[in-house]
């Protein structure tokens, strides 16, 4: 099913790139094929089959709709929640994607990423979501693999050093420590980051914070809570 999620986003993807080019505006339509959305469908249907085979409720599943309080703002709308009989928040997962512009989208994802995580847990903390555990929070990136998104990139010091480890980096590279900081900084639960260069071309950029450890983990905090879903 990962092999149909990745074929799902790219012909999603193109797709709604042909759309706009059709309409003569090839602006327009790189920036609708960017911002198009549905392209991470493929991986949300993933996570629910492997809910449903874990025992879930079809009816506790959100994949639309799934606007959760925060702390920061008013709300924030997640890409997949599980919300048990009781109304308890199971799980929240957001899904993201990079193809090109990688210069100028990698620092948006790094503050998306970490705005989410601290605005709900902030609120957990406060008690926004009462008389439950914590949820499992995940984060799942598919990134282009390309000579742009692969070759080393410089970094700039005008003022202060850059931490070591972003020195010598791709933006891949980056997106690698993002998730594994994200998951030490206890952000999110769990993370994965894939590369794909066609719909049918795609892996791991690390054993650790590969889709099979992601889904793994996720299969096992719902083992976890089955009790929540017995009537």
């Amino acid at each position: 099913m990962i092999q149909k999620a990745i074929a799902c986003f790219w012909d999603t993807r193109n797709r709604q790139l042909n759309s706009q080019l059709d309409r003569n505006n090839r602006d327009t339509g790189n920036r609708g094929a960017v911002t198009g959305g549905k392209q991470m469908d493929g991986f949300v249907e993933l996570l629910a089959k492997v809910a449903t085979d874990m025992g879930i409720p079809q009816n506790c599943i959100y994949t639309k709709r799934n606007q959760l309080p925060g702390y920061f703002r008013p709300t924030k709308d997640w890409d997949f929640l599980i919300v048990s009989p009781t109304n308890k928040l199971i799980a929240a997962i957001e899904f993201k994607s990079q193809v090109g512009s990688f210069g100028n989208n990698f620092n948006n994802r790094t503050e998306e990423a970490l705005g989410s995580a601290v605005d709900l847990w902030t609120a957990f903390r406060e008690n926004v979501f009462p008389n439950q555990n914590a949820p499992w929070v995940g984060y799942l990136m598919a990134v282009e693999r390309c000579k742009k998104s692969t070759s080393i990139i410089r970094v700039t010091e005008p003022h202060f050093k850059v931490l070591e480890e972003f020195k010598e980096t791709s933006y891949i590279d980056r997106y690698a420590i993002l998730c594994r900081k994200l998951i030490l900084e206890r952000h999110y639960t769990a993370t994965a980051l894939l590369w794909t260069s066609d719909s049918s071309t795609y892996g791991d950029v690390a054993s650790d914070i590969s889709i099979n450890n992601f889904l793994t983990a996720f299969a096992g905090h719902l083992q976890g809570v089955a009790n929540e879903f017995i009537a």
